[in-house]
């Protein structure tokens, strides 16, 4: 190995973990690295990074020549996966979020640099059937570079948290061959501020008031599904007691709302979810007081009385002519809490829109995740510093950020393999 100070870009770089991962992969092959450039858009993310390196990135790499920024070895980049994620839409390189990846194939063909290491979220992989992956990496391969991609999971990486991601790499060099893993895992006991009392809310006065404890970890909390794993609202209610038939009732709806032969009989495209009608009803729920029983879980907000939807373009618009029904009202972001973690297991993937819904078990009681058992489930130091956001903002970051194990393991072989 050549002794010489590695220089590196980390490009959407939010809280820097890209950054992290490969500083740590450069520290075990006992070579230097020089940061030379960055760039980041959100504000809050400027802040952080700016808080915890010392540096302040540029802005949009889109609005950046690539003969503005200094020559480097290695470029780092977890580009926008909204485009390509199953929580967004979807849209790929028709949404200008997709097109950044241009923007790093844009610098990389001006600036040729040994390696580099790319992050996605791993619905990129299955992106148009593939198809849009295949562009990618034959857009690397046409500059030179002998592109390929993996898909890690962070929990084998000793992470409690399940975090499936797509990591796009290349050299000019070698093909690269990653090291194998041997996988560690932990769990969230091992991550828990327990110091950190629980939250004493009215939801979880109502939920605790009719489950223990140790009834409701590891259960989700949504309306719109069931299963063994799921609690109702109306199961504790929150929001009304109801009696045990509306019980059974709301039982049923939920499930047959999602039935496809009711879009056949309203004569619209079937979605994941649709009001039905009284009539539909009674046909799989008899009683002579279902109208009331109703009208009174309308009122208590357990059900909407309203017209199915009908596609128009890419949305869903109310469709006036049809007859109105009886609907679920509310989805799993609708609830303090959508899910109480088990301590004895692993978080689900810390998505930006609903990581502060995860209840965490403490002292007999539930509270939100903080942010440091946030940064812990992406391997970021204890030194690692966020306390000066607010909440939502840092969990904003973190839903985006990346595995630092993960990128460590990887930036290990891409540097030894680019630097033969």
């Amino acid at each position: 190995m050549i002794a010489v100070k590695i220089k590196y870009i980390d490009l959407f770089c939010g809280l820097g973990g890209m950054r992290l991962g490969f500083e740590s992969a450069l520290q075990s092959l006992g070579l230097t690295g020089q940061h030379v450039f960055s760039s980041e858009i959100k504000q809050h993310a400027l802040n952080a990074y700016n808080k915890n390196f010392g540096d302040y990135p540029q802005g949009d790499i889109a609005q950046i020549e690539a003969n503005d920024i200094p020559d480097f070895d290695f470029l780092l980049g977890g580009f926008p996966c909204q485009a390509f994620s199953s929580a967004g839409r979807r849209l790929g390189f028709e949404d200008t979020r997709g097109t950044l990846f241009f923007d790093v194939a844009r610098i990389l063909k001006a600036k040729k640099p040994k390696g580099f290491l790319l992050e996605n979220v791993e619905g990129l992989v299955s992106h148009d059937g593939g198809k849009t992956l295949k562009t990618m990496i034959d857009v690397l391969t046409d500059m030179g570079y002998i592109a390929d991609w993996k898909v890690f999971d962070g929990k084998d990486f000793g992470l409690a948290q399940s975090r499936k991601r797509v990591y796009i790499y290349g050299t000019f060099s070698h093909p690269l061959t990653l090291n194998e893993i041997t996988p560690r895992f932990s769990n969230l006991s091992e991550i828990i501020e327990y110091e950190v009392p629980a939250k004493d809310s009215e939801f979880t006065k109502k939920l605790l008031s009719h489950y223990s404890i140790e009834d409701v970890i590891g259960k989700k909390i949504k309306d719109k599904r069931g299963g063994a794993d799921n609690i109702h609202s109306w199961n504790f209610a929150l929001k009304g007691e109801v009696s045990a038939s509306q019980k059974e009732l709301l039982g049923l709806l939920s499930r047959q709302r999602r039935n496809k032969k009711w879009a056949e009989i309203y004569q619209i495209d079937w979605m994941d979810g649709m009001p039905l009608t009284i009539d539909m009803i009674s046909s799989f729920y008899s009683d002579d007081n279902l109208e009331c029983m109703l009208d009174d879980l309308v009122s208590k907000g357990y059900l909407v009385y309203e017209h199915p939807k009908k596609k128009e373009g890419n949305k869903r618009v109310y469709d006036t002519d049809k007859p109105k029904g009886y609907n679920i009202v509310t989805g799993k972001l609708s609830f303090e809490y959508s899910k109480i973690l088990n301590p004895s297991d692993i978080a689900p993937t810390l998505v930006a829109t609903d990581v502060m819904r995860l209840g965490v078990p403490v002292g007999g009681g539930i509270r939100s995740l903080t942010v440091r058992e946030g940064l812990r489930l992406f391997g970021f130091p204890e030194s690692y510093d966020l306390s000066f956001l607010k909440t939502k903002d840092a969990f904003d970051l973190l839903g985006n950020t990346v595995c630092i194990p993960v990128v460590a393991h990887i930036s290990n072989s891409l540097v030894k393999s680019a630097m033969q």
